[in-house]
């Protein structure tokens, strides 16, 4: 039951006994370790000036991730690789990602530069990348304000990639043998409150349904990018943190003929893959949701499990018919995504029950699938409105129907009237009038700070419009960072 976090900083092994479970590395690498190249711009996820790169142990592999250090719990690090900017030039001589960005001149003030370097460095490990969507992709969580973009995109051009990864290999055995030290638990008591924190890593769904039993008021941690908030921007006090990030059995992806199972713990960046192969809308959404950075860390069960309203995946998830299962001790149980949210801030499970898995079944001939994200910005913005529709034609009729919106209500929901005008119909454009008249009465949307009511409920017919411009074969495109439909 060691207490003691282990880890390698830029290769150096580094021990931490009694730390508070909620101390972000961040705070560590400036404050304890002296590391600080690597700044703190937002503290909560957003401008990428704090990124490091993190390598874990998978299948006998380093993988190595570009993750925002703010809101990274460092009992997470365990057992981990950390690279922070420090690391990179050796004997004097800079790193082929320094170099590139000398060369290109993508510096002015130095702020986010670490950030950006470190997010270019991550690049570099896996290989790098030559094509400016993608380089434009990977660095939309890192914020420059004097600079501009240009620069940095060519220097990611330039800097090419890692040729040879053999030097993971004396990682790889590192990590190996920290994994056998792993710490289980860890204790902390504030010095100010006096208030005892503990931090439980469980290693399998078994032993985390284990620890929910004991403490079914405890925090679990995921991938810690809405949780980490509670603590750098609200200053919560987090007696009992149960984190899924030891529990590999919680982070598979298994599939069969008629269904894709993803476990709690996977990362977006563990599933974008394979969900853009089956639905690329749903890709396109996921690569919209947060940034790299936020991918790298945040869950799609975790997204599920805090039943916010504007999550950008349940909306997508219950249009594809998901079914989520949750366990409770040794006992499990299935229902429909949509059924698991019950009201603002309410969802249908008991105490020291968790999120399993969710269940997508793989679409079926006939199935059209198509979703989009209305923000104020393209990238990196909360959702004013999400909307996913899912139509099973049959020849001309629509068979079935399941669309579904989050930003819309209280919960993510699904818009039923508006699916019983369309099915068994001819999706000519008098269904269309029928079921956006149907639509209209399935929902009475908010006004708040990211859009009106007014505004919602145009965006949505605005949506279903589309979706049937498309099913005709009108290309129809979404313009401006607010998401007008241009019809």
């Amino acid at each position: 039951m060691s207490g003691t976090i282990r880890f390698l900083l830029n290769g150096g092994l580094r021990e931490v006994a009694g730390a508070d479970p909620t101390r972000t590395l961040l705070e560590w690498l400036r404050e304890d370790a002296r590391r600080t190249g690597t700044k703190e711009g937002c503290a909560e996820g957003d401008c990428g000036a704090c990124t490091v790169v993190v390598g874990e142990l998978i299948d006998g592999a380093v993988r190595w991730r570009a993750v925002n250090a703010c809101i990274l719990f460092l009992p997470v690090l365990d057992g981990r690789a950390i690279i922070t900017v420090e690391g990179l030039s050796k004997d004097g001589e800079l790193h082929p990602v320094q170099r590139a960005m000398v060369e290109a001149h993508g510096s002015q003030c130095g702020f986010c530069t670490p950030g950006f370097v470190m997010t270019l460095m991550a690049m570099w490990l896996n290989g790098g990348e030559q094509d400016a969507a993608k380089i434009n992709d990977a660095l939309a969580g890192n914020l420059c304000r004097c600079t501009g973009y240009g620069p940095i995109i060519a220097a990611a051009q330039a800097m090419g990639g890692r040729a040879d990864a053999s030097a993971d290999a004396k990682i790889a055995e590192q990590l190996e043998a920290l994994r056998r030290e792993a710490m289980l638990e860890l204790d902390f008591t504030d010095r100010f409150s006096g208030a005892r924190r503990r931090y439980l890593a469980p290693r399998s769904a078994d032993e985390l349904a284990q620890a929910l039993m004991a403490h079914p008021d405890a925090t679990v941690l995921a991938g810690g990018t809405d949780v980490g908030l509670w603590v750098t921007k609200q200053h919560r006090s987090l007696d009992v943190v149960v984190s899924l990030n030891e529990a590999a059995d919680l982070r598979a992806m298994r599939e069969t003929d008629d269904a894709i199972e993803i476990g709690a713990g996977a990362r977006y960046s563990d599933a974008y893959g394979r969900l853009t192969q089956l639905w690329p809308d749903f890709g396109e959404v996921l690569r919209r949701l947060g940034s790299t950075l936020i991918r790298n860390s945040g869950t799609i069960g975790g997204n599920i499990a805090n039943g916010s309203p504007i999550g950008d995946s349940p909306p997508l998830l219950i249009a594809l018919g998901a079914k989520l299962t949750l366990r409770r001790g040794g006992t499990t149980r299935q229902m429909p995504l949509e059924d698991y949210f019950i009201a603002y801030g309410k969802q249908d499970r008991q105490p020291g029950e968790f999120v399993l898995s969710v269940s997508i079944p793989k679409p079926k001939p006939g199935a059209v699938f198509k979703a989009w994200k209305i923000s104020k910005r393209f990238d990196q913005d909360i959702s004013a409105l999400c909307g996913a529709f899912q139509l099973t034609m049959d020849g001309e009729r629509i068979a079935s129907a399941r669309i579904a919106f989050g930003g819309m209500a209280a919960t993510p929901k699904r818009a039923g009237a508006c699916e019983a005008a369309l099915i068994g119909q001819v999706f000519d454009e008098a269904t269309l009038e029928s079921a956006l008249a149907a639509l209209d009465g399935d929902f009475a949307p908010i006004s708040d700070m990211r859009a009106s009511a007014g505004y919602r409920a145009a965006a949505a017919r605005g949506l279903l419009r589309k979706l049937w411009a498309e099913t005709q074969g009108q290309a129809i495109r979404l313009v401006g960072t607010g998401g007008l439909v241009d019809a």
